[in-house]
């Protein structure tokens, strides 16, 4: 077995057993990827079957010169998941990642925006131009919604249940979840989907997609970070944003403002509440309203 079969076989897997997004697939095929590339530079002759401990620790070492440890611990993480099929298909008898260690790494807060950094973000937002009136909608479903960027461009029209004050996301896995959206941002969606979007020459296969390029196809993830970069600078914040920071800000307001945690769970599609729970540590001054509001000693 070469390594192109083996990944093959792997990213098949990960598709139709694990049920993982395009997205997942793609880190851990790069990851194994990368390992390939090292070996190829330093003539290695190895197969993915026969290739040792010393070769795989060989390339942990070099893979830490130039990476932090956090990207460190994700190649090691996709290198050992690779390695664990090829045993569960009883093609090797060993990991040979089963002696290496992940670099200790604390979890890292989110970065976030306060109400005034987003609304002085949209506002800077040009709308004379066609896609001014698009990035002003998307803005407000990143943050509205609390999206990830992968989920907002692919959000489709069939996705939208504007009667019942919701939209279908699909996620991570492809698994699903009904998300409300305020009037506030439908309003803005329906101005870009009745004025701008209806002008435009559609492509095969995007009819269905919600937010489009002037060319008529869907946006890429790289697109949505860009839009996001100019209307920092032009705003002049100094922070450093992507559009991830309006989902974290999402969940952060909603929190500081009483929402229940379990809820946000539900609204970002966490898989588990412990990954929801990092929100608890961005702001806790709420936290002692909630015991002086619900313990029962509060009068004592």
């Amino acid at each position: 077995m070469n390594w192109k079969h083996a990944l093959k076989d792997f990213t098949t897997y990960l598709k139709l057993e694990r049920g993982l997004s395009k997205n997942s697939i793609l880190s851990y095929s790069r990851d194994i990827e990368k390992l390939m590339t090292f070996l190829e530079a330093h003539d290695i002759n190895t197969t993915p079957i026969l290739i040792d401990k010393q070769t795989v620790q060989q390339f942990i070492y070099e893979v830490a010169k130039v990476v932090n440890p956090r990207s460190q611990a994700r190649i090691i993480s996709g290198l050992k998941s690779f390695f664990g099929y090829l045993i569960f298909e009883n093609y090797r008898k060993d990991n040979p990642l089963d002696l290496i260690e992940s670099p200790k790494i604390g979890r890292k807060l989110p970065d976030t925006l306060s109400e005034t950094e987003i609304d002085n973000l949209i506002n800077a937002i040009d709308l004379s131009t066609p896609e001014g009136e698009r990035n002003r909608a998307m803005l407000e479903t990143l943050y509205g919604c609390g999206l990830r960027v992968s989920e907002l461009i692919s959000l489709k029209i069939s996705d939208l249940f504007f009667d019942e004050d919701f939209i279908k996301v699909t996620g991570k896995g492809d698994k699903q979840r009904f998300v409300p959206i305020s009037h506030v941002n439908k309003k803005y969606i329906d101005i870009y989907r009745n004025e701008i979007r209806v002008h435009l020459k559609i492509q095969e296969g995007f009819q269905d997609i919600l937010f489009l390029n002037r060319r008529g196809k869907q946006l890429t993830r790289a697109m949505i970070f860009t839009i996001v970069k100019n209307l920092a600078t032009t705003i002049g914040l100094n922070k450093s944003i992507s559009p991830h920071t309006f989902r974290h800000s999402f969940a952060t307001h909603l929190l500081e403002n009483g929402a229940d945690l379990r809820a946000i769970q539900q609204m970002l599609g966490h898989e588990s509440i412990t990954t929801t729970e990092i929100y608890m540590h961005v702001d806790r001054s709420h936290l002692a309203e909630v015991m002086n509001t619900y313990h029962p000693r509060k009068s004592y």
